[in-house]
């Protein structure tokens, strides 16, 4: 399926009506609320969820765990499996929560999904860190939100995506996420 036909792909639904199919990554550094929001515009989008989280090799999860930033080699095969994972939903919409940090992570991604969407969360440095602080137990420490930050690139023009605030609570980030995307369909 084409970049283009899967972006605005529809399939027919039992009582005939279309459906719009997406396939969305929601981004951005840790603590940003990727997770939550992700799982509520999933239920808004009738779609499947996925913590792009849980598909890390255990070696990752150690080395960030342990307080080192990944490298672009590490994150390779993880971003080549998130975009496998939404690429192959075929039947219905996806929503993946992925940092997709950089340019190259997103159009690795797209390689896999094409047509896919990015919600981007942006907030912060003190909310990311107070929200970090507060997750005890995660592999994330609140050390690595500043490699995070450095890493992170913007979406660029050329890129299907929206940027929301993370100031605003996770059920309304999911609900301008899902206005945003039945704009675009």
């Amino acid at each position: 399926m084409s970049a283009e036909t899967m972006e605005a792909a529809t399939d027919t639904a039992l009582n005939g009506a279309a459906v719009t199919l997406h396939r969305v990554i929601v981004m951005g550094v840790s603590g940003c609320g990727k997770s939550t929001v992700g799982e509520l515009l999933g239920a808004e989008l009738g779609a499947g969820f996925l913590d792009g989280d849980s598909l890390h090799p255990q070696a990752n999860i150690d080395k960030m765990a342990a307080g080192h930033p990944l490298d672009d080699a590490d994150r390779e095969p993880w971003l080549r499996e998130v975009g496998e994972r939404l690429g192959s939903a075929e039947s219905g919409s996806m929503v993946i929560a992925c940092s997709a940090l950089k340019r190259s992570y997103r159009d690795l991604i797209r390689s896999e999904a094409p047509g896919t969407v990015f919600i981007h969360l942006h907030g912060t440095v003190e909310l990311l860190t107070e929200r970090m602080s507060a997750r005890p137990g995660h592999f994330m420490p609140v050390g690595l939100l500043e490699s995070q930050l450095a890493t992170l690139e913007p979406l660029e023009s050329d890129e299907a995506g929206v940027v929301l605030d993370i100031a605003a609570t996770p059920a309304q980030l999911a609900q301008e996420a899902a206005g945003w995307l039945d704009a675009r369909a």
